[in-house]
Protein backbone atom coordinates (compact mmCIF):
# COMPACT_ATOMS: atom_id res chain seq x y z
CA UNK A 1 0.00 0.00 0.00
CA UNK A 2 2.96 2.32 0.55
CA UNK A 3 4.31 1.73 -2.73
CA UNK A 4 1.38 2.66 -4.23
CA UNK A 5 0.63 5.97 -2.11
CA UNK A 6 4.23 7.07 -2.65
CA UNK A 7 3.47 6.66 -6.71
CA UNK A 8 0.24 9.05 -6.05
CA UNK A 9 2.09 11.36 -4.32
CA UNK A 10 5.23 11.68 -6.81
CA UNK A 11 2.17 11.95 -9.52
CA UNK A 12 -0.04 14.50 -7.62
CA UNK A 13 3.11 16.90 -6.98
CA UNK A 14 5.93 15.51 -4.92
CA UNK A 15 7.93 14.98 -8.25
CA UNK A 16 8.12 18.97 -8.65
CA UNK A 17 8.60 19.75 -4.94
CA UNK A 18 11.71 17.40 -4.54
CA UNK A 19 12.91 19.04 -7.77
CA UNK A 20 12.91 22.45 -6.15
CA UNK A 21 14.41 21.26 -3.11
CA UNK A 22 17.21 19.95 -5.49
CA UNK A 23 17.41 23.10 -7.50
CA UNK A 24 17.89 24.77 -4.10
CA UNK A 25 20.06 22.40 -2.71
CA UNK A 26 22.71 22.46 -5.41
CA UNK A 27 22.41 26.41 -5.20
CA UNK A 28 23.02 26.75 -2.29
CA UNK A 29 26.28 24.41 -2.43
CA UNK A 30 27.80 26.92 -4.57
CA UNK A 31 29.58 28.48 -1.69
CA UNK A 32 31.10 26.96 0.83
CA UNK A 33 29.19 28.51 3.39
CA UNK A 34 25.75 27.15 2.10
CA UNK A 35 26.89 23.08 2.19
CA UNK A 36 25.63 22.37 5.10
CA UNK A 37 22.24 24.04 4.03
CA UNK A 38 22.36 22.38 0.92
CA UNK A 39 22.97 18.96 2.57
CA UNK A 40 19.58 19.64 4.37
CA UNK A 41 17.84 20.66 1.44
CA UNK A 42 18.55 17.51 0.06
CA UNK A 43 17.43 15.67 3.32
CA UNK A 44 13.99 17.63 2.35
CA UNK A 45 14.45 16.19 -1.48
CA UNK A 46 14.75 12.93 -0.26
CA UNK A 47 11.86 12.69 1.76
CA UNK A 48 9.73 14.96 -0.69
CA UNK A 49 10.39 12.22 -3.38
CA UNK A 50 8.95 9.06 -1.70
CA UNK A 51 7.91 10.17 1.67
CA UNK A 52 5.44 6.83 2.73
CA UNK A 53 6.94 4.25 4.98
CA UNK A 54 9.67 6.82 6.08
CA UNK A 55 10.31 8.46 10.04
CA UNK A 56 11.94 11.08 10.68
CA UNK A 57 14.24 10.70 14.12
CA UNK A 58 16.51 12.74 16.39
CA UNK A 59 19.93 11.46 15.60
CA UNK A 60 21.84 9.77 18.17
CA UNK A 61 25.15 11.64 18.57
CA UNK A 62 24.63 15.10 19.87
CA UNK A 63 26.05 17.84 18.11
CA UNK A 64 26.06 20.14 21.25
CA UNK A 65 25.09 23.17 20.76
CA UNK A 66 25.99 23.49 16.75
CA UNK A 67 23.32 21.80 15.80
CA UNK A 68 21.18 24.36 17.79
CA UNK A 69 23.07 27.08 16.31
CA UNK A 70 22.30 25.60 12.62
CA UNK A 71 18.46 25.05 13.50
CA UNK A 72 17.97 28.99 14.60
CA UNK A 73 19.96 30.29 11.07
CA UNK A 74 18.15 27.82 9.43
CA UNK A 75 14.60 28.90 10.64
CA UNK A 76 15.64 32.87 10.16
CA UNK A 77 16.88 32.65 6.83
CA UNK A 78 13.76 30.85 5.52
CA UNK A 79 12.65 27.24 7.12
CA UNK A 80 10.07 29.01 8.74
CA UNK A 81 8.18 29.78 5.75
CA UNK A 82 9.23 26.38 4.36
CA UNK A 83 7.30 25.10 7.34
CA UNK A 84 4.62 27.02 6.81
CA UNK A 85 4.18 26.32 3.46
CA UNK A 86 3.63 22.31 4.15
CA UNK A 87 1.46 22.92 6.90
CA UNK A 88 -1.21 25.32 4.89
CA UNK A 89 -0.63 22.21 2.02
CA UNK A 90 -1.17 19.74 4.97
CA UNK A 91 -4.45 21.81 6.72
CA UNK A 92 -6.09 22.42 3.01
CA UNK A 93 -5.58 17.99 2.21
CA UNK A 94 -6.60 17.18 5.71
CA UNK A 95 -10.26 19.02 4.73
CA UNK A 96 -11.04 15.58 2.64
CA UNK A 97 -10.90 12.02 3.86
CA UNK A 98 -9.56 11.27 0.49
CA UNK A 99 -6.33 13.84 1.12
CA UNK A 100 -5.80 13.14 4.74
CA UNK A 101 -2.49 10.55 3.91
CA UNK A 102 -1.03 13.41 2.15
CA UNK A 103 -2.11 16.06 4.12
CA UNK A 104 0.22 13.94 6.96
CA UNK A 105 2.59 13.82 4.96
CA UNK A 106 2.94 17.54 4.65
CA UNK A 107 2.55 17.55 8.37
CA UNK A 108 6.32 15.03 8.79
CA UNK A 109 7.73 17.61 5.88
CA UNK A 110 6.63 20.38 8.25
CA UNK A 111 8.42 19.64 10.77
CA UNK A 112 11.24 18.30 9.09
CA UNK A 113 11.74 21.79 7.39
CA UNK A 114 11.49 23.57 10.96
CA UNK A 115 15.03 22.14 12.14
CA UNK A 116 16.43 19.73 9.87
CA UNK A 117 20.41 19.84 11.92
CA UNK A 118 20.38 16.71 13.98
CA UNK A 119 17.51 14.70 12.17
CA UNK A 120 17.73 11.82 10.41
CA UNK A 121 15.23 10.63 7.50
CA UNK A 122 14.88 6.33 8.41
CA UNK A 123 13.08 3.84 6.68
CA UNK A 124 10.20 2.76 8.97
Amino acid sequence: MGCFMNILWLLLGGILTAVEYLISSLLLMITIVGIPFGMQTLKLASLALWPFGKEIRTTTHTGGCLYVLMNILWILVGGIWISLSHLIFGAVLCITIIGIPFGLQHFKLASLALAPFGKEIISA
